[in-house]
Formats: C-alpha cells, sequence, structure tokens
C-alpha cells in the first residue's frame, strides 16, 4: 500500500481592511435623482430612482439601481459591486445595466479625508457607438446620508468634461 498524503486546503478566511469597513457607508436604502448632458448642444436629462446595497460578507457591497433610463430609455436596473484590492491598494468595482451590453470594470481611489471615492474605466462611449472612452466616477459623501457622484469623460483634448451629476439621499 503507498502513503497517503494529506493536502491542506487553502484558507478561506479574508483580512478584512480599514478600506473594507469604509464601504460600508453604501449599505442600505437609497433614493436618487440625476442630471446629465449627453451631447455638447442637447438639453441636460433628468431621471430618479432608487438604490438598495447589502454587504456580501464584510468586503464586498452589492448595489442595484432601479429608475428611470435617460433619454426616455424607459425603466432600468443596473448593478454595481464595490471591493477593495489589498494586493493592488485599490478600490475595485464593476458595472453592468439594462441599457447596455458591456461590462464595466474600474478602479480607484479614496482621498486622505475619506470622503470622495475616485473610479476610473474604460467604457462604452456614449456620443460614439461601438467606440470606448475612459470616465471618471467621483463618489463624494457629503454627509453618511448624502453622496454625490459626478461623471466624467477624457475628451478628445485630454480634459475631463463633466457629463452627469446624482444626488443619493439614504432613505428615513
Amino acid at each position: 500500500m503507498g502513503t497517503t498524503e494529506t493536502l491542506e486546503a487553502p484558507s478561506m478566511t479574508v483580512e478584512v481592511t480599514k478600506e473594507h469597513h469604509w464601504l460600508q457607508k453604501f449599505v442600505g436604502e437609497w433614493t436618487f435623482e440625476g442630471e446629465a448632458t449627453m451631447g455638447p448642444d442637447g438639453p441636460p436629462m433628468k431621471w430618479q430612482g432608487t438604490v438598495t446595497a447589502r454587504p456580501i460578507g464584510d468586503v464586498w457591497v452589492l448595489a442595484e439601481w432601479q429608475g428611470d433610463v435617460p433619454e426616455g430609455g424607459g425603466p432600468g436596473i443596473s448593478i454595481t459591486t464595490l471591493g477593495y484590492d489589498p494586493q493592488k491598494k485599490r478600490f475595485i468595482s464593476t458595472f453592468i445595466g439594462s441599457m447596455m451590453t458591456s461590462l464595466v470594470v474600474y478602479e480607484g481611489t479614496l482621498d486622505a479625508d475619506e470622503r470622495v471615492l475616485t473610479l476610473e474605466a474604460e467604457a462604452p462611449d456614449m456620443m460614439n457607438e461601438g467606440k470606448t472612452a475612459k470616465c471618471r466616477d467621483l463618489i463624494e459623501f457629503e454627509t453618511d446620508d448624502h453622496r454625490i457622484l459626478t461623471s466624467y469623460v477624457l475628451g478628445d483634448d485630454g480634459e475631463w468634461q463633466h457629463f452627469m451629476t446624482a444626488h443619493y439621499r439614504r432613505k428615513a
């Protein structure tokens, strides 16, 4: 008879960092209203909806958005994940929505005051179908119950151009 070697499974425990704890600020029920400009000559478009965000263990947040889609797109749903990768020392996020066929993957950092999370990605270009553009989302916590999402796209001139702002308020 041969010898039997015991293999140990890798540890399934995760070290929770202060960055993971910070992400828990997103957990809860929120309402939002937003305004976007989809072109240089277009009028601002407004939309509103709700977000339900829940923790996935102690290291992830899963948020489901439901509301109007700008440009008369009707009702829409999107899912966002938020986490922190200690090896990269970067926040990470994904976004999918019923209004698009792409998965958007973000990476970013938190400012020193721990109020503004900046996430960047290569995402579908809303102005040029079939192309992508660099985008930047700033999520600023005004208070624990009010956050502002400000979105930018990198223009051909190398400048970040603001195109969307949304205010999120925690439901009472």
